[in-house]
C-alpha cells in the first residue's frame, strides 16, 4: 500500500493501529510519532508535546524562522538540533478562547493537534497567506471548500509534511504543480526540531537568528512564492 494510502486510511479508522504500529510508521515516514498519534486518533503523551513556553516568544521564533532562507534554514536546524535535552517544567498547553475553540473531532481537531504537536496555537503561527478567521475554521471544523487545497498548500510548509502527504491525510486529490504560497517544508524542519526545546532555549535560538542575519532587505517582505521558490529543491 502507498504511503498516501495509508495516511489516509489512519484518519479513517487509526484507532484500530497500535502506538506501536504508528512508532514503526514515524520511522519509515519520517513524521513525527505526535503527528501520526493525532490523525489516527490517538491521545498524544506529555512526553512527546513541547514544553510549556510564552506565546510571545514563541511567535517571534516563527517570525524570525519565516524569514530565512535555505541556507540559514540549514544552518539553524543543525544549531537547534545540537542544543541538549533538558527538563521542561511541564507540557505545552494551547491557550483557548471563545475566538476558536478547537473542534473535538474531524479534520479541525487533526489541523489543531498537528500545530499543537510543534507549540503554535493558531495566533503564534507566521505568516501563511491565510486570514485569521480562515484559521480560527479551520480549527473549529476544516469543512470542504474549493479554498483547500489553498489551505494545504500554506499549512504544510510550516508543519515540515510533504504536500502529498498532508493532501492524504485530508483527502484531497493532489497535484504535483501545487506550490506552497509562502513556507516550504524546510521552515517546518526547524519547528520540528525545535519541538523539545525550553523558553531559554527557544529564546537562544532567536538570537543565534539575530546573529546569521535575515534574509537581505528588499524593501518588502517576499514570501517563497514571489522570487524564493527556486532555492527549495522540492520544486525545480
Amino acid at each position: 500500500m502507498e504511503r498516501t494510502d495509508i495516511l489516509g486510511t489512519l484518519v479513517a479508522s487509526g484507532t484500530g493501529t497500535t502506538p506501536e504500529a504508528l512508532a514503526e510508521l514515524a520511522v519509515e515516514f519520517d513524521i513525527p510519532l505526535a503527528d501520526l498519534l493525532v490523525i489516527a486518533g490517538h491521545p498524544v503523551p506529555a512526553e512527546l508535546l513541547p514544553p510549556k513556553r510564552d506565546a510571545a516568544l514563541m511567535k517571534r521564533f516563527a517570525h524570525h524562522v519565516s524569514h530565512c532562507d535555505h541556507v540559514r534554514l540549514a544552518s539553524l536546524e543543525g544549531f537547534v538540533r545540537s542544543l541538549p535535552h533538558l527538563e521542561a517544567p511541564g507540557p505545552y498547553v494551547q491557550p483557548v478562547s471563545a475566538f476558536f475553540m478547537p473542534a473535538e473531532g474531524g479534520l479541525g481537531s487533526v489541523f489543531n493537534g498537528l500545530i499543537r504537536n510543534r507549540g503554535f496555537s493558531i495566533k503564534e503561527l507566521p505568516y501563511l497567506a491565510l486570514s485569521l478567521s480562515t484559521l480560527r475554521g479551520m480549527v473549529r471544523d476544516w469543512p470542504p471548500s474549493p479554498h483547500r487545497r489553498h489551505q494545504l498548500c500554506a499549512v504544510a510548509g510550516p508543519l515540515g509534511w510533504w504536500l502529498p502527504d498532508l493532501f492524504a491525510v485530508v483527502g484531497e486529490p493532489y497535484s504535483a504543480d501545487f506550490r506552497p504560497p509562502v513556507l516550504c517544508r524546510h521552515a517546518g524542519g526547524v519547528f520540528r526540531a525545535a519541538v523539545s526545546l525550553t523558553e531559554a532555549q527557544l529564546a537562544e535560538c532567536v538570537q543565534q537568528m539575530e546573529r546569521l542575519g535575515a534574509r537581505e532587505d528588499r524593501a518588502a517582505w517576499q514570501p517563497v512564492s514571489q522570487g524564493f521558490v527556486e532555492e527549495c529543491p522540492d520544486f525545480p
